[in-house]
């Protein structure tokens, strides 16, 4: 159910390319001042979606809106997006080529040029300002374009893989970018195949696989899809040890991983340290988001070959 609060809704879109459908009636709702990632295996169908919600291409089927609008382009003025591809004039210098991008969106240039300083400055490349596009390293131009990108402040951000190819530390001014974008009130999606960055940031997440959404939830709920897992090091190893763990135990570094048992682990440390192997190390894990995103598109995958 969409309500007034949603900066996005999308039902049942639909994209086919040929005979082939790359996106398959997915849905979406992403609350306003949520950063929420869309996530996804290369050719998953996320940088078709995100076109299909701004409107740059038009759904087969389906519908959505933004910002309120059935008609995504009437709120151009308000997006800031940066595509998948980059690309900058490479003689313009850094302030010049943010304010030109917020030019572009109904920023006048002389707020453009002065919110460009402050904001090279604030993400550590002051030093860039009046450097040409053509003279910086990838990952600065990155940065900048996507300075540009948000320079007239937008009340909603679309970033299309917007980690690929940057160094850490430009990783780090990236999230410190996004979330302070955030905290100004703007809504963020992006879409990303690098697991890290949503789950160190994203409010809510939607995992596609195979044109279709798999997932939509928290961070947490992704990770509740696996259960718990248990290192366990035994005080003294021997024969007769495997034999007490459960079927799935294997071994690991100086100690064995197991799911852990659904009756909990006191009964079975209860039987360890009664057999004499005794416990030197024991830690209960959580599955990080990785792993449930391994596991989603794992069984997307199973469900296309059963198809065939």
């Amino acid at each position: 159910m969409t309500n007034a609060a949603d900066a996005i809704t999308a039902e049942g879109l639909v994209k086919r390319f040929g005979d082939r459908r790359v996106v398959d009636g997915v849905d979406l709702i992403v609350p306003q001042g949520a950063i929420y990632g869309v996530l996804g295996p290369n050719g998953a169908g996320k940088t078709t979606t995100l076109r299909m919600l701004l409107g740059i291409i038009e759904p087969d089927a389906g519908a959505r809106t933004l910002l309120g609008r059935a008609h995504p382009r009437d709120a151009s003025d308000e997006v800031g997006y940066l595509p998948e591809e980059r690309g900058l004039y490479p003689a313009m210098k850094a302030k010049e080529a943010i304010a030109f991008m917020g030019a572009l969106r109904g920023l006048d240039w002389r707020t453009g040029r002065a919110r460009a300083v402050e904001m090279l400055e604030a993400a550590g490349l002051g030093h860039a300002v009046d450097e040409k596009i053509r003279k910086l390293s990838k990952g600065m131009a990155q940065l900048v374009q996507l300075l540009g990108s948000v320079v007239h402040q937008p009340r909603l951000i679309v970033l299309d893989e917007p980690f690929s190819g940057l160094d850490p530390v430009n990783q780090e001014r990236l999230e410190r970018l996004i979330l302070a974008e955030r905290d100004r009130g703007a809504t963020i999606l992006f879409s990303t195949h690098v697991m890290a960055h949503a789950q160190r940031l994203c409010d809510r997440l939607a995992i596609i696989a195979r044109g279709r959404r798999r997932f939509e939830g928290t961070v947490d709920e992704a990770r509740g899809l696996l259960p718990q897992q248990v290192h366990y090091v035994p005080h003294h190893g021997g024969t007769g040890l495997s034999a007490l763990l459960p079927p799935d135990a294997r071994e690991s570094g100086d100690g064995w991983r197991f799911t852990l048992p659904g009756e909990g682990i006191e009964q079975l440390l209860t039987r360890l340290i009664a057999a004499g192997h005794g416990i030197s190390g024991l830690s209960i894990e959580r599955p990080g988001l990785h792993e449930a995103f391994v596991r989603v598109v794992e069984q997307a995958d199973a469900e296309a070959g059963g198809a065939r």
